[in-house]
């Protein structure tokens, strides 16, 4: 197995006890990450999700396959099982992440997955209908930045 492969699984297996500090050390400094949520987030703002994801209580179930990696690139594909706190409803997102590593690390980590779906099931039936519209994606990114805002603080 290829270290950087085993750096994407040990990222994962990390998420999947919910240890962030574990997940973060596979971070390099300048990070950049992304996803349809979030949007585009680096250094330290990047790791600061992961910390916020694993500190809620959660019913996260968490599977990952397929993941390879070489010297510069890697990917994995990821499945989240869990209830979105906002509303109670079951959400599984499933998700590509493409990976670009320096020095050993992560240096891009990029989260691809439907957020029209992710919304159907999160935010339904108002996501199923309105999920797809930029506005409410918009609605969707600036709610979640928020959350991360408010974790950022209370960490201070």
């Amino acid at each position: 197995m290829h270290p950087n492969e085993q750096h994407i699984e040990k990222f994962y297996s990390s998420f999947q006890v919910l240890d962030a500090a574990r997940m973060t050390s596979c971070y390099h400094p300048e990070i950049v990450f992304s996803d349809p949520v979030f949007g585009r987030l680096s250094g330290a703002d990047a790791s600061t999700i992961w910390k916020m994801l694993c500190s809620r209580p959660t019913d996260l179930k968490l599977s990952f396959t397929d993941v390879r990696a070489d010297d510069r690139t890697g990917a994995a594909h990821w499945e989240a099982q869990y209830k979105f706190s906002k509303t109670g409803r079951s959400v599984r997102n499933v998700i590509e992440a493409s990976i670009a590593f320096r020095d050993g690390q992560i240096i891009k980590h990029n989260d691809s997955f439907s957020l029209w779906k992710w919304s159907s099931m999160a935010l339904r039936p108002t996501g199923f209908f309105l999920g797809w519209a930029p506005f409410f994606r918009g609605a969707i990114r600036n709610d979640a930045c928020r959350g991360l805002d408010l974790f950022r603080q209370r960490q201070k």
